[in-house]
Formats: C-alpha cells, structure tokens, sequence
C-alpha cells in the first residue's frame, strides 16, 4: 500500500513537478506479464525517477547498504527502500551474484516487473560501463523479454556525491523488448550469457548515447581509487606553516 501512496501522492508527483521529465518509449513497457527492465545507472535519483513514471509496479534489487545503514538516516533509509517494495542484494562474496538471481525470479515467477541495473553499480563519471551477466541468466531461465532504458541528465541532476538533487532537465527513454528466446536453455553457457547481456548494453548505448567502455565500472573505480591512494602516499599534502 505505501509503494502506492508514495508513487501516487508523495514522491511521484513531486518528482514530475521539479525534474518536469520527457518519456519516450514508455509503449514498450508492456502492461502486464513479467518483464526486466534493465537501465544505465547515472545517479540515486534513477531509483524514485523510473518507478514514478512507469504505470505499473517496478521491484529493484537495490544494494544491502541501503538497508543496513548506521544512525537514524540508516533506519529512515532503509524503512523507505522496503516500505518501496524494493529487495536487498548483497554485492559481496561468491554467492552475491547467485542470491541477486534467486531475488529477481522470485519477482518474475509472479508475473512482476523486475528493476535491474546490468553494470552492477552506479556510474562515477557518467559513461557507460560493461554488463554483467546474471540479467542475462535471468531473462532466459523466466524466458521474458528484457526492455532497455536509459536515464539520461540524472547524472548532471545529482552526480556522485551530492546528496540534494539540483533541477537539471531529465529524459527516460524505453527501447523495443529484447526477446532472446532463440536462446532458451542455455543459461549455463558463457558465451550465450555475455553474448545476450552486449546486447543488451548495446541497446542502453543507442538510447542513452553516452561514451561506452568495455570494462566493469567497479573494477575501473577500484583501480583509480587505488592509483588516487598511491598519488597521496607519494605526494602528501604537506601542512601550512
């Protein structure tokens, strides 16, 4: 009832009112039967944007974190993300990726839409970054079409690290569905699963039209992270006298 409430009558409207955002596409959305919808990642804002604009409920598999946060931002954080609908994933160790897959059918087994962002997390720059595979395992184990999307301007509305979004013009655009049932029964091979997910990021890319690069985001902010680390412990600030 409160993912009602606040899609219809708190956050939707508010959110319409302020970022004022185009759709495109949003025919592609079918009106019922499961289906993932699967988008580009630019900012926290893409969360509250794509469910308010879309008819029907939409169930994210959002990061643990936003469930176990400290203090009592951490307990509102967390309170708003379940009261959503929205199911907690976590992103560490070998079983992460398992336990996302067994969360998100669980969804499509009740003819729902499925929320999935295929990068695995949010973009600190703005590109578009590989996919990962298990959007890929989950569209042909629920053999259901796969509909891209692509926010576009949520990362100039509020890029990593602000925490209030600034008003910036908003376009959520939605592609034809992927249908990759010429696939069916090859979940378990490698080369199908990143086969359909390029694919897939390819579709995003045309929509969203942002510089794409072959390489998971996490990984390429890991290694800038531990470059920006070592550039500190070679040069430290030295303290003004």
């Amino acid at each position: 009832m409160f993912y009602y409430v606040l899609k219809y009558v708190i956050l939707g409207p508010l959110l319409r009112l302020v970022f004022r955002p185009r759709i495109e596409g949003l025919e592609h959305v079918p009106a019922s039967g499961a289906a993932i919808v699967a988008g580009n990642h630019l900012s926290f804002s893409d969360h509250f944007l794509m469910p308010a604009i879309i008819k029907r409920r939409i169930t994210f598999l959002a990061k643990a974190e936003y469930f176990t946060g400290p203090g009592i931002r951490g307990r509102l954080t967390a309170a708003f993300f379940r009261s959503a609908g929205q199911i907690p994933v976590d992103r560490s160790g070998k079983e992460a990726g398992q336990a996302a897959i067994r969360e998100g059918l669980g969804v499509l087994r009740k003819d729902e839409l499925l929320g999935i962002y295929p990068e695995g997390t949010r973009s600190h720059d703005g590109r578009l970054y590989k996919g990962k595979v298990g959007v890929a395992v989950m569209a042909l184990k629920a053999q259901v079409p796969v509909i891209p999307c692509a926010m576009i301007g949520t990362f100039e509305a509020q890029p990593p690290g602000r925490k209030i979004p600034k008003i910036h013009p908003v376009v959520i655009r939605f592609g034809k569905p992927l249908d990759f049932s010429r696939y069916a029964g090859m979940e378990n091979e490698k080369a199908i699963l990143r086969a359909i997910t390029d694919e897939l990021m390819y579709a995003i890319l045309k929509l969203s039209e942002q510089e794409y690069v072959d390489q998971y985001a996490a990984v390429v902010k890991a290694e800038e992270a531990a470059a920006k680390a070592e550039k500190a412990r070679k040069f430290p600030r030295m303290p003004l006298s």
